[in-house]
């Protein structure tokens, strides 16, 4: 297991880049694996949590050539995989190749990580099922990784996401596309909306409202695909920029869509000093006096993978900040709730889990902030904030497991060295 330590307090300065989206780049890849003509892609993320999809496509049988950083042409055609797939860490893998194999005529296993293998998957079991998929679970309840998906001829259906999930939500619009009628999924929150618009751009027929979104089945047609910066890599920069003293840092092409910017508007209610070109895409923060605030439950899930980054600024600002509704992250990467709090506490800020409330209090200045030890517990996102926290306040942190980073950013060591003159 690989450790860092961070001697702070550091300032972020300069300009960079974070890999593509995330998000973005599973669904290009699965959309392009389904169209009619080669497809190029372009600023694919980097990270081992696509790479795992892009094999997966591959394995199914789509062609793959890669051109260089972040350039693939695939072009479609999906005749099944004779072996288990495996999408390593990566829960939106896993859960959008359920729902686009779901309606082929062949049978797929889908595999992942002991982390992958924790996290529920009757979320997506249940709608897949009441489309007429036959999808097996594992475990003692059957409804854990792995998940062996016997396509068959789909139905559409009108289904309410009991949970709030992208995921789920464009599992389901995956597995629409083979359907016999319209699907219909309805929203208790507004998510992160990249598949219904890529496949929109795509050719597919698709209709949004009043906290629905419908699609049509149909052929494919993508166009090809620039991926922009993932706003939750961008994040950890950000914060860092907002809390470490001097700092004034610019973000370059991020992505600036609809159901991505909670983050920044947290920031923003807390005091943060923040510029967002909508054009380029290019995000700037510089050093700022930052307020407690009360992150609601209806607004968690559009930050919900900023949390871990969003809880360094609640440690380093003046008051107490509570985030509601915080159950959904005891089942991400790791318990998030449990890692957060051992991360807050060990550099010297309250934090407590209060019913459904993470409570943080912060120290008022990111200096206050001072020396502890964490371990990443094989999460990327708790890697990096550490990080983060180490890199504002007096002290020195040394983060274990930081070789999780490679799931989502590869080069973020490097980033942290160019932006803050690190040493490693």
């Amino acid at each position: 297991m690989k450790s860092i330590t961070i001697e702070g307090p550091r300032r972020f300065t300069g300009r960079l880049r974070v890999p593509g989206d995330k998000s973005i780049s599973h669904r290009a890849l699965m959309i392009a694996a389904l169209g009619r003509r080669p497809c190029l892609i372009r600023g694919l993320s980097d990270g081992d949590d696509v790479a795992h999809t892009r094999r997966a496509v591959e394995a199914l049988g789509a062609r793959v050539e890669v051109h260089g950083t972040g350039g693939v042409t695939v072009a479609g055609g999906l005749s099944g995989a004779p072996a288990p797939i495996y999408l390593g860490n990566s829960g939106t893998g896993i859960r959008l190749m359920a729902g686009l194999v779901a309606g082929r005529d062949f049978t797929t296993t889908l595999d992942g990580d002991a982390s992958v293998r924790r996290r529920p998957m009757d979320r997506v079991i249940n709608p897949l099922t009441a489309m007429g998929a036959l999808v097996r679970g594992s475990g003692e309840s059957g409804t854990s990784a792995p998940l062996t998906v016997e396509g068959r001829p789909l139905r559409g259906i009108k289904y309410t996401l009991p949970v709030a999930s992208a995921q789920v939500k464009g599992a389901v619009l995956l597995a629409a596309l083979g359907a016999d009628g319209p699907t219909t999924v309805h929203e208790p929150v507004t998510t992160r909306a990249h598949t219904e618009e890529m496949l929109a751009a795509a050719g597919v027929r698709v209709e949004r409202g009043d906290g629905a979104v419908t699609v049509w089945p149909g052929e494919v047609d993508p166009p090809d695909f620039d991926v922009p910066g993932d706003p939750s890599q961008a994040a950890f920069w950000l914060v860092g920029a907002c809390v470490a003293e001097g700092s004034d840092l610019t973000v370059e092409n991020v992505y600036v869509g609809p159901a991505r910017g909670g983050f920044i508007e947290v920031l923003r209610r807390m005091g943060a000093d923040i510029t967002v070109d909508s054009e380029s895409g290019d995000i700037r923060a510089c050093s700022s006096d930052l307020k407690a605030t009360r992150i609601a439950a209806e607004e968690l899930p559009g930050c919900i993978d900023e949390v871990p980054v969003l809880a360094v600024a609640a440690a380093a600002a003046d008051g107490i900040t509570t985030f509601e509704g915080i159950d959904e992250l005891r089942v991400k990467e790791s318990d998030r709730v449990a890692a957060i709090v051992e991360m807050v506490v060990g550099v010297g800020a309250g934090c407590q889990v209060d019913g459904h409330r993470l409570v943080v209090t912060g120290v008022g200045q990111a200096h206050e902030l001072g020396s502890g030890t964490f371990d990443s517990h094989g999460d990327h996102r708790m890697a990096m904030a550490a990080v983060i926290a180490g890199a504002a306040g007096s002290g020195s942190v040394t983060v274990g497991g930081f070789e999780a980073t490679t799931t989502s950013y590869p080069d973020f060591a490097n980033d942290f060295a160019q932006s803050t003159g690190w040493t490693p």
